[in-house]
């Protein structure tokens, strides 16, 4: 028997309700239980990233404490109890902590007269690629001014001409030590012009700026008249060239 139109659209519209419903119970038949494992592994993750994260900072707290108490045995002259908490700190996985406590090994090495292990340890700080640039560089110029004594000047220049250039955090002790160099190498030509831009920098100390513009002046460089334009040395007296060359 035939179907009128409206009777066969309600039949269509019923066979494929029908269908829907065969496909929706074979798609949780078969998936059913990975879209549950799925939702259960997605709520585990966030639950052990905020405990993971509320672990971190309990732990960044009480490193914190220990650093603290590290400085205070070191400002109170008990070096050995500074340095069995520093010991503690070396290897953190935080790595402000690894470098504060790498920072007061040194210091606590020097004060114990120690210098040699402090430059090691240093230098450790200066080549340890998972440390931020800014710790590294520190630790390069604190090293170099340690051994600058005993280094050839060239090795200075070497080291820290990239840390003397102009704006850089390090102008006022990496570009003194990198301007005494050339002194020492004869190259007074080389050495004004950085006395010059130290002494110009407000961002450096007072008493580095203060030596600079000395220095400047003795090589024939005027550090303090920015209208000349620091392109050479200006007339400067016989005994000062003598000594600058």
């Amino acid at each position: 028997m035939a179907l009128k139109p409206d009777e066969g659209q309600t039949f269509l519209k019923e066979v494929d309700e029908e269908l829907r419903k065969e496909q929706m119970s074979n798609f949780v038949s078969r998936y059913g239980w990975a879209i549950l494992g799925a939702v259960v592994l997605v709520i585990a993750s966030v639950g052990g990233w905020l405990w993971w994260q509320n672990s971190q900072q309990e732990q960044a707290a009480q490193q914190g404490e220990a650093l603290i108490d590290a400085l205070d045995s070191m400002e109170a002259g008990n070096r050995v109890a500074a340095k069995g908490k520093v010991d503690q700190l070396a290897d953190s996985e935080i790595e402000g902590y690894r470098a504060a406590a790498l920072f007061t090994r040194a210091n606590n090495q020097i004060a114990g007269g120690n210098v040699p292990a402090a430059i090691q340890t240093l230098k450790g700080i200066a080549e340890d690629e998972g440390l931020d640039q800014s710790y590294r560089e520190a630790a390069l110029v604190r090293r170099t001014l340690l051994e600058f004594d005993t280094l050839r000047p060239q090795e200075v220049v070497q080291r820290l001409r990239p840390l003397a250039g102009e704006g850089s955090a390090w102008l006022g002790s990496a570009g003194e030590m990198v301007g005494i160099a050339y002194v020492r190498m004869n190259r007074g030509d080389l050495a004004g012009p950085i006395f010059q831009r130290i002494a110009r920098d407000e961002n450096v100390p007072a008493s580095i700026r203060s030596r600079a513009v000395q220095m400047a002046g003795s090589l024939g460089f005027d550090a303090l008249d920015e209208g000349s334009g620091g392109s050479g040395p200006r007339a400067a007296p016989a005994a000062t060239r003598e000594k600058a060359q």
